[in-house]
């Protein structure tokens, strides 16, 4: 059975789109979700209790990513 990991990276506006990685994002959430939709929502409850709710849209913008991970067995 497969599941996926969602995967929330809040990058700086100045950092482009494509280079929004790990590794540039000031953050990085994961959560464990049962589907591919799993991946499309939800993450806005995460973000939204964080302190950087405040900054997204005026100078950080968010991406995500779905990732799917065998379980294992």
């Amino acid at each position: 059975m497969n599941a996926f990991i969602a995967v929330v990276l809040v990058c700086a506006n100045g950092i482009p789109m494509e280079s929004c990685t790990e590794e540039k994002a000031s953050e990085v959430r994961k959560v464990r979700v049962a589907n591919e939709l799993g991946c499309t929502s939800g993450w806005q409850e995460i973000i939204a209790r964080t302190d950087m709710r405040e900054e997204i849209g005026k100078t950080a913008y968010l991406k995500t990513e779905c990732r799917r991970v065998k379980e294992p067995g």
